[in-house]
């Protein structure tokens, strides 16, 4: 009755545990932006990001088994070869299964790792069809989006907001920008990365996006946002003083609002030099 009783205050206590732990990473986990207290990474949005983020967790994994498998070897060790338990050391020098065994599993360990890791590497380099192209320009230090003819051909420049006044209530504190990049959900959109001085850095965490802006150089990625929002990045090269205030705020939008955006934007950014942002028709 002791021992049964013990196993359900185990099992209890062990689904207290895991949902516990499950609560505090949704709320540590948000999508487009960085949480208080956060451990882990944030809620994925794309296919590709999703697929980073399970290969991270297979690692992890694994990792953990192999920590585990090293510490009980040394625990064994420890136990069963100590000088108390040997007083007399052995003078073995070679075991040729022993010997076998540390050169094939690690090889199994390194084949395991490969194999995903090959696969996430082609999704992320060779893109499909794109629908939407916006290069995106990194400067000293801020970040420049051109959209193509055939999305209007127009471009602008995003600068980080530094004024709280200026800042909307959702915009987070130094990731907040003037413009938004706008793409529709739902669509391919490849994102031509370049830089006009110094090595900068593209990064969107929520889409598993990272990508270098190289002066001379045309670096692309790609992302297909599944669900609307604001979704926030940064700057992730170390490109000087500035660095820490070129933030990314890209905006999913529906196809009727990224339609109504693009007509105001046409207008505002082909033939001005007009930088205000643009308000979107029937936005949330």
């Amino acid at each position: 009755m002791r021992i049964e009783t013990g196993r359900r205050s185990v099992t209890a206590l062990s689904t207290a545990a895991v949902a516990l732990v499950l609560g505090i990473s949704e709320a540590w986990a948000a999508a487009g932006r960085p949480s208080p207290w956060e451990t882990g990474m944030q809620e994925m949005v794309t296919e590709l990001g999703q697929s980073m983020s399970n290969f991270h967790t297979y690692l992890v994994w694994l990792i953990t088994v192999i920590c585990l498998f090293v510490l009980a070897l040394l625990l064994a060790i420890i136990a069963r070869f100590n000088e108390r338990k040997n007083p007399v050391p052995s003078r073995t020098t070679h075991n040729t299964l022993l010997e076998v065994a540390w050169t094939i599993v690690p090889v199994l360990i390194l084949v395991a790792i490969a194999i995903p890791s090959f696969r996430l590497l082609r999704q992320q380099l060779v893109p499909p069809q794109a629908d939407v192209v916006v290069k995106a320009t990194g400067y000293s230090w801020y970040w420049g989006y051109e959209y193509p003819a055939d999305q209007g051909g127009f471009k602008f420049d995003s600068n980080m907001i530094t004024e709280d006044s200026a800042r909307k209530p959702d915009q987070p504190r130094l990731l907040g920008a003037d413009n938004a990049m706008v793409v529709p959900v739902g669509k391919v959109v490849r994102v031509q990365v370049t830089s006009a001085d110094v090595i900068h850095a593209f990064a969107m965490p929520s889409f598993g996006v990272k990508v270098d802006a190289v002066p001379g150089r045309l670096n692309e990625t790609w992302f297909k946002a599944d669900k609307e929002g604001v979704y926030y990045g940064q700057c992730s090269e170390l490109c000087g003083n500035g660095h820490p205030y070129m933030p990314i705020e890209i905006r999913v939008v529906s196809e009727q609002q990224y339609a109504a955006w693009l007509a105001e934007a046409k207008q505002r950014y082909a033939s001005t030099e007009d930088t205000a942002p643009i308000k979107f028709a029937n936005a949330q």
